[in-house]
């Protein structure tokens, strides 16, 4: 039985993921997968060039982790001091969310800058107390900033 090989431009279900180099019959390239831009022929110069493309991704991934990593050395001992009026049972008059603790990075002289959609708070402080919050620099970095809340005098 007759074969070709094809390099996938896109997941096909029960074939491949993108960027895969896959036996298939002619008829199913020929009349299926390449028409339909799901996949080209693998000749040798098209798997070199995804070989360089998936070793240059690999070496961009790895300089992002990296960066995070650093910048997560930064965050790991941060502490955050919010002064809030309270009421009583030490329920906030507001809240305190995470375009507050953003804000206040900002105002902590780091090297970089952290987005609000970067903190993971699920939903605004209301409460005085001591609170650990992540911060999502990367898939796999997750440091977490110690936010205080304290009454205002």
């Amino acid at each position: 039985m007759k074969t070709v090989r094809v390099i996938l431009r896109q997941d096909v279900e029960k074939l491949g993921a993108a960027g895969d180099v896959v036996a298939v019959k002619p008829g199913y390239a020929r009349n299926y997968l390449v028409p339909r831009g799901f996949a080209y022929e693998a000749t040798a110069g098209a798997v070199r060039q995804l070989e360089v493309e998936r070793q240059q991704a690999e070496a961009r991934a790895r300089r992002n982790y990296l960066e995070a990593r650093r910048r997560a050395s930064q965050l790991e001992n941060l502490s955050l001091t919010f002064h809030a009026r309270a009421g009583e049972e030490s329920r906030l008059f507001g809240s305190i969310t995470s375009g507050d603790i953003a804000e206040r990075l900002a105002e902590q002289g780091l090297d970089f800058e952290v987005d609000r959609r970067q903190i993971e708070l699920e939903e605004p402080i209301k409460a005085l107390g001591v609170y650990s919050i992540p911060v999502r620099l990367h898939p796999e970095v997750r440091p977490e900033i110690k936010v205080w809340v304290i009454r205002e005098e």
